[in-house]
């Protein structure tokens, strides 16, 4: 184990159980993240492949509409 990895479970092993159960999931889901892909559900699959299609294209969102974008989580 990496000295970077010990110094990142001891911090989370100072917060509180339900955080602890969060990150873990989160850890566990990167670490297995190679194997399969992630399902995608039905619902969310045009707006997917409508990303992955503009990613092709290399149309991305400005630097103003990423700010903006931000800004409407204030």
């Amino acid at each position: 184990m990496t000295k970077l990895l010990e110094k990142a479970l001891e911090a989370v092993s100072r917060l509180p159980s339900e955080s602890q159960d969060e990150i873990a999931r989160a850890m566990l889901q990167l670490a297995r993240s190679g194997d399969e892909p992630e399902a995608v559900d039905a619902a969310h699959l045009p707006a997917v492949l409508e990303g992955l299609a503009q990613s092709q294209r290399r149309a991305f969102a400005s630097d103003t509409e990423v700010e903006a974008a931000f800004r409407r989580f204030e």
